[in-house]
């Protein structure tokens, strides 16, 4: 099929203006954590907003035999305006779990039956990725929602996202002993971006 005559073509402008949308949203969703002494919020929302600039260009990417021309869509995106950080979180999670358990999956399907497996595949992988954003904002909120973001039960490590220093007990201290910046940029250890072996050493 042509892709100017499918409904993939659409669908791939729907993808690029949601994911577009996201990356905005996580933007100001950032800047609100920030206002609220939430670095570590502000930086997994950060992030999340490159991972979705680049998913918006993957789709545009598809797009490119049709340069030049202009498409006109219908679609639904959501109005969110909220400053409490766990509304934002909620929500996040919400719509990244809409995306991977319906929307790509639905367009995943129609590209297939379009004839379009390299689109397909884009949707299909890259919903699997939103189900990981969307698993990352729920568990911060439950953080949240239990007051644990910087509090723990048992010993842990707390890495501190400004200078990297590493504090072990059952809370992060108040202020980093090392480059004095607030509670608010200390992440548990495990949760650290590029971790894996190198944090289990500390």
């Amino acid at each position: 099929m042509d892709l100017k005559a499918s409904e993939t073509h659409k669908n791939l402008m729907r993808a690029f203006a949601g994911e577009s949308q996201a990356r905005n949203r996580y933007t100001f969703a950032a800047q609100a954590a920030r206002k609220q002494n939430l670095y570590v919020v502000e930086a997994v929302f950060n992030f999340t907003a490159e991972q979705e600039k680049e998913h918006a260009e993957i789709f545009f990417d598809h797009l490119k035999e049709l340069s030049g021309e202009e498409l006109t869509i219908d679609a639904a995106y959501p109005i969110e305006t909220y400053n409490d950080i766990k509304t934002i979180l909620r929500n996040a999670r919400d719509n990244e779990r809409k995306e991977y358990e319906q929307v790509y999956k639905s367009f995943g399907e129609t590209a297939e039956k379009e004839g379009f497996s390299a689109v397909a595949y884009s949707f299909n992988e890259i919903a699997k990725i939103e189900k990981l954003h969307s698993d990352r904002f729920a568990h911060f909120l439950n953080l949240i929602e239990k007051n644990e973001l910087f509090v723990s039960s048992t010993e842990t490590g707390f890495m501190c996202l400004n200078c990297g220093h590493v504090v072990t007990g059952k809370q992060a201290p108040m202020t980093c002993p090392v480059c004095k910046h607030n509670q608010g940029y200390f992440i548990r250890l495990e949760l650290v971006p590029y971790g894996g072996k190198f944090n289990s050493g500390i």
